[in-house]
């Protein structure tokens, strides 16, 4: 568990700084730099916030804490898209960092869901005791 743990902070911490490089390289215009803030915002709390998840106190707060890093990376992946269909950046850039933001999108619902689950079936345990 620890691995795949420490596997999805280093996974989200290189997708921060590869957005950090993509802000960096965006055109100089105000459209762009709207967009790039909002993307720099979202796709660097990916990874602040997964590290939270890692502290969580109990499992509702794991729960929770999880609940704000799926929306954050589902904000990221909405924000990485915008910029390809507002034509700001060519598709073929940006291919791999907005595939690899939908696997970690998919990664922290699945994650969530199991541990929801997880929650309610230890509640009905604990209920039958």
């Amino acid at each position: 568990m620890k691995d795949k743990a420490l596997e999805l902070q280093e996974r989200t911490r290189k997708l921060a700084v590869r957005i950090v490089r993509l802000f960096r390289a965006l055109p100089n215009s105000p459209e762009a730099r709207i967009i790039g803030h909002q993307l720099l915002r979202a796709g660097t709390s990916v990874a602040a916030n997964y590290r939270a998840v890692c502290k969580a106190r109990s499992r509702a707060d794991f729960i929770s804490k999880l609940g704000i890093v799926e929306e954050e990376i589902d904000e990221t992946v909405f924000w990485l898209e915008f910029l390809v269909d507002s034509g700001v950046v060519k598709r073929a850039r940006m291919i791999d960092l907005i595939n690899e933001a939908k696997q970690l999108a998919a990664i922290f619902a699945a994650s969530r869901c199991t541990a929801k689950e997880n929650n309610r079936q230890s509640g009905i345990e604990n209920r039958k005791s």
